[in-house]
């Protein structure tokens, strides 16, 4: 992680004292994604079938979907009924000519994930654009999860979540701005691998230390 500090804002919900979601930017969620290069990921991966505590498995998932969403590819057909041969044929681009009949290849194709699905190939791709500059696009402002489930920020979502959370009094909610440095990188990490609230143990809480002690003696 950088020796710089990274700002993260937070919506709290003081009645509750909870962090609904923080939101961040491009430094803090490459933070989150590197956490899956240490080598508790590989122990991570094979326990999620079976059932995890704490909430790296969302990490995972969330690589997934936020390459869907950001990395998203369409591919075309050709638009030619008149021959089996053109529908062999696969673009990326619509304005491309189909090779069998010139006609424009323009026909949206959906492409189907394989049933296993793609998870070591998504963190694969992300470790590997972590070299070119990080994990995920810097453009955009992500949505973090207490239980660090990660997701693109848009104001409908934001809305979204206050009914989901039966958010009645916009006045019981407050921002609150943290500075993200080692120590709490740290502490991101412990309390991912045993909480589902890693961002109220972290930033509000003072239950922390009790937990991962009581962690660490499972050992």
């Amino acid at each position: 992680m950088p020796t710089e500090r990274v700002n993260l804002k937070l919506l709290v919900d003081k009645t509750n004292r909870r962090v609904l979601f923080a939101e961040g930017g491009k430094d803090f969620v490459d933070f989150l994604f590197h956490i899956l290069a240490l080598p508790v990921g590989t122990v991570i991966r094979l326990l999620e079938k079976i059932g995890m505590v704490g909430s790296l498995g969302n990490l995972y998932s969330s690589i997934e979907k936020l390459n869907d969403v950001i990395n998203a590819k369409t591919y075309y057909r050709c638009s030619s009924r008149s021959s089996v041969s053109c529908s062999t044929y696969v673009a990326e681009h619509p304005s491309a000519k189909c090779p069998n009949c010139g006609n424009s290849m323009n026909q949206r194709s959906t492409f189907v994930e394989s049933p296993a699905g793609n998870l070591t190939a998504a963190v694969a791709s992300a470790a590997e654009s972590a070299g070119k500059g990080g994990f995920v696009q810097g453009l955009v402002t992500y949505m973090v999860m207490d239980d660090l489930v990660v997701k693109p920020m848009s104001t409908i979502s934001s809305i979204t979540l206050l009914n989901q959370f039966n958010v009645k009094e916009i006045g019981h909610l407050e921002e609150k701005v943290v500075n993200l440095g080692m120590d709490e990188g740290i502490k991101l990490l412990r309390a991912s691998l045993h909480s589902k609230n890693v961002l109220t143990d972290v930033f509000l809480g003072d239950k922390l230390e009790r937990s991962c002690s009581r962690f660490m003696q499972n050992f």
